[in-house]
């Protein structure tokens, strides 16, 4: 027969058991999810320090790996819908007063989305920050959403409504003042330098100076004078050419985007028939760019 007292210490310890093992067992589990938001705290402050969220770009978004996009990015703060397309419209009216983005750009309300586009590339913005697109312009979009969707990033909100010229407004180029101030420049080299030639000449010819009238340097120096002039006077000439090629090339993809005649790229998707640029509110169908 079994000794009573034998068998109630096995009861004990079989009864035991199980508690002791799901305490053994849950124990661990706690200390990993500590771990676990530890990690993910130490990983934020990374983020942190690592990214300029103030200066956030194309380039920070291709190195950054999509660990870091989760701690940086809390979904439950994210900003979506009409919120979200507000901001970005608004945001890239800021990034083009800038010259950062050339991109025509239009706000539909019916369905919401923002379309950018500009000669070579394009970018739809849909309101859950979702992005469809191809070029550049997506390159540039892409940054503008993620940085809108976060509540702690504050868009500009004066900015200009059509930072776009017409093509017929182009100026032909700027810095006119610095190139009148070489061309004075340029001008009084070349004066002194004819006159040190002419003096040269005169000592040649005896008309002036005497014995110790050096003619070798007269005519070196009035050469430079005038070397340094004919070099001002290039550079000037140059400027203005470059500008003038600049301020052409601009105009023709002013007029590629359909600034002039309203006609979209053929590379972009037709949208829908209430989407079209001439039935999008007047205030909503921006254009920006730099």
């Amino acid at each position: 027969m079994a000794d009573p007292d034998s068998t109630a210490s096995s009861d004990d310890e079989r009864g035991t058991a199980p508690e002791e093992s799901i305490s053994a067992e849950t124990a661990p589990g706690e200390g990993a999810t500590e771990d676990a938001d530890l990690d993910t705290e130490e990983l934020r402050k990374q983020v942190e320090e690592k990214y300029d969220f103030d200066n956030f770009g194309p380039a920070d978004m291709a190195e950054m790996t999509a660990e870091e996009w989760d701690v940086a990015f809390d979904e439950d703060t994210w900003i979506t819908g009409d919120d979200l397309l507000d901001r970005v419209a608004r945001d890239l009216r800021s990034r083009v007063a800038n010259r950062d983005v050339f991109a025509r750009v239009e706000r539909h309300r019916d369905p919401p989305r923002v379309l950018a586009y500009s000669d070579e590339g394009y970018a739809i913005v849909y309101p859950d920050g979702s992005l469809e697109g191809e070029g550049t312009v997506m390159r540039d979009v892409k940054p503008t959403v993620a940085l809108c969707s976060m509540d702690s990033y504050d868009v500009p909100e004066n900015v200009p409504d059509r930072p776009l010229p017409k093509p017929e407004a182009v100026p032909e180029g700027g810095g006119e003042l610095g190139n009148r101030m070489l061309q004075a420049v340029a001008g009084v080299q070349l004066l002194a330098g004819l006159a040190l030639l002419g003096s040269g000449i005169l000592a040649a010819t005896g008309v002036i100076g005497n014995a110790g009238t050096s003619i070798a340097l007269l005519i070196v120096a009035g050469l430079a004078f005038v070397g340094v002039s004919l070099v001002l006077f290039f550079t000037v000439a140059n400027a203005r050419l470059s500008d003038t090629f600049r301020a052409e090339e601009y105009r023709d993809r002013l007029r590629a985007i359909g600034l002039e005649d309203g006609e979209r790229p053929d590379f972009v998707p037709k949208l829908d028939p209430q989407n079209t640029g001439e039935q999008t509110d007047p205030e909503d169908a921006d254009e920006a760019g730099g």
